[in-house]
């Protein structure tokens, strides 16, 4: 079976265990880092600028004390645990907060509608547990192999850790809880992967009975500490099926009222910025000048076309929202996004 030697798992601890003062090297590292990353992030999301986020990905220290979750529970360290868990929550509200500010300051009239951004970020499906299973397992690799450690900065980028977490800071300041709590799930997922495989590639690597050949604190390791971790992500999978499941519907649902919406667009010379599909609300963006075009002809259309159960919320310029909910010919004036 293949093993780390002591310097190995030296090496291991000191990375990822971070020490207990603020005023440490690895603290104010891990802290600074954290909210330079979150404000990145921010700035990133609020931009819909890829690049942006891209970089808060590789500057953000998060996956530190995640892995080092996995480490602590297989050498059974349980006060490594507490902290650990203590950073990973504290940091995640800490970029939660710094995105509330930035949400605050930056939000733009339509609450993030048609910001790519966030869409991605607010349907997590099977496919990113997975993608998380297979990106955290690299990264534990990375960990116990020195000499592949240089692949560390592609899964800084390929796991999504600080954007999920500025998104859910944007959007609870502009009333889109349930959209803040769907990202809340994609970073909660690629913690719980991330620890997962963290802890299975450890156990592989037989950490533990090198750790207490270097003199390590090592404690006993119980099955139960395993089967709890799989349960997690086994658990965590069950909104994500439902979510799948949910992202299929409602692309379908996009995909057919596209051109319903272009084609009344046309007769007030408007144009479609966005026509997404969220839990079954069909939303749509629209740009143009006065005067604009009926949002009760929408509603009409969709009806006419088979989508008479999906509620309409149309967004147009300057920042006003009208919501036509199924089932009726009326629609009402409300603020952009918010239920």
């Amino acid at each position: 079976m293949a093993s780390v030697d002591v310097v190995a798992a030296r090496r291991m601890t000191d990375t990822l265990f971070i020490e207990r003062s603020v005023r440490s090297p690895s603290s104010t590292r891990f802290w600074g880092l954290l909210v330079l990353a979150g404000i990145i992030a921010g700035a990133g999301v609020v931009g819909d600028s890829v690049a942006t986020v891209i970089g808060a990905m590789i500057v953000a220290p998060l996956m530190t004390p995640i892995l080092g979750s996995a480490l602590a529970l297989v050498l059974a360290d349980r006060s490594q645990v507490l902290r650990c868990a203590a950073l990973v929550t504290g940091g995640a509200l800490a970029v939660v907060a710094l995105g509330m500010l930035l949400g605050w300051i930056a939000a733009p009239p339509d609450d993030f509608a048609s910001n790519g951004q966030v869409s991605s970020r607010i349907s997590p499906r099977l496919i990113d547990l997975l993608g998380a299973l297979a990106t955290g397992t690299v990264g534990a690799f990375a960990l116990v192999r020195a000499d592949i450690s240089d692949t560390l900065p592609g899964v800084a980028i390929a796991i999504s850790l600080v954007p999920p977490l500025s998104v859910t800071g944007l959007l609870l300041t502009v009333g889109r809880y349930h959209d803040a709590g769907e990202s809340a799930l994609l970073f909660a997922t690629n913690v719980a992967a991330i620890v997962a495989t963290g802890t299975i590639v450890f156990l592989v690597y037989g950490v533990r009975r090198t750790a207490q050949e270097s003199g390590l604190t090592v404690g006993h390791f119980h099955g139960r500490t395993l089967a709890a971790v799989v349960a997690v992500v086994l658990l965590v999978a069950v909104p994500l099926t439902t979510g799948t499941v949910s992202v299929a519907r409602d692309r379908a649902l996009a995909a057919d009222a596209r051109p319903v919406a272009e084609e009344w667009a046309t007769t007030g010379e408007w144009r479609i910025a966005s026509v997404q599909a969220r839990n079954g609300i069909v939303v749509v963006s629209v740009l143009g000048l006065p005067p604009q075009p009926a949002p009760t002809a929408l509603r009409a259309a969709l009806d006419r076309n088979g989508m008479a159960d999906a509620d309409l919320e149309l967004h147009l310029v300057g920042g006003r929202t009208h919501w036509c909910p199924a089932g009726t010919e009326d629609c009402t004036v409300r603020a952009a996004g918010r239920s």
